[in-house]
């Protein structure tokens, strides 16, 4: 006689919740933001497409939000500990702008490339969006404040929207990584009055 196999035990519904967003996630950076539906949702976490819309709060425009969020924000907490690591500021922004626009970080680029267009018809992903664009000026502008320059927030903006348009160009092969980030540190010395050798954080 065989023995019949043990049930796997039950999820409860928060463990339920947490492993259709792990997997919203998954699908979010291997195939793109575009690319979290329920049947991939579900086929990703292993359960019927009827759960995944169960336990979707908010239907599947707020997965894809929470998404987008659950991965850029992962990178902004990466960058904070990598730039609260250096010395001085200098060193801590030439430390981001070379984490950035080293090649290594383009997926999470290609997900923020994604959601400022599906955010055009996902208010879920575009206040989403607005909300970690606001957390990277934060950390943008603490590494700004210390030179002293008259407009510290739109410096800080200006310095994003640079980060922005190199990463974007990135992703279709536009440009050398190297270039990018000496292009980024030149413009962003000359916008905080530093000169190029005493900004250059080696």
């Amino acid at each position: 006689m065989s023995t019949p196999r043990p049930r796997a035990p039950r999820r409860s519904p928060d463990e339920r919740r947490a492993a259709i967003a792990d997997a919203a996630r998954v699908v979010a950076l291997t195939e793109g933001l575009g690319a979290v539906t329920l049947r991939a949702v579900a086929a990703r976490a292993g359960v019927a497409p009827a759960l995944v819309a169960h336990y979707a709060d908010g239907g599947m425009d707020a997965l894809v939000a929470d998404a987008f969020t659950g991965i850029v924000a992962a990178e902004l907490g990466e960058v904070a500990a990598l730039v609260a690591a250096e010395p001085d500021p200098r060193a801590a922004l030439t430390a981001m702008m070379r984490t950035l626009s080293g090649g290594a970080r383009d997926e999470v680029t290609a997900i923020w490339v994604e959601a400022w267009a599906l955010g055009r018809r996902n208010e879920a992903l575009a206040a989403a969006v607005r909300a970690q664009m606001d957390a990277w000026h934060d950390l943008v502008r603490s590494l700004v404040d210390p030179f002293g320059v008259a407009d510290p927030p739109a410096v800080a903006w200006q310095i994003l929207a640079m980060i922005d348009g190199t990463g974007a160009q990135s992703l279709v092969r536009w440009g050398e990584s190297e270039d990018r980030s000496e292009l980024l540190l030149r413009a962003t010395w000359g916008m905080l009055g530093v000169a190029p050798g005493e900004g250059s954080g080696r």
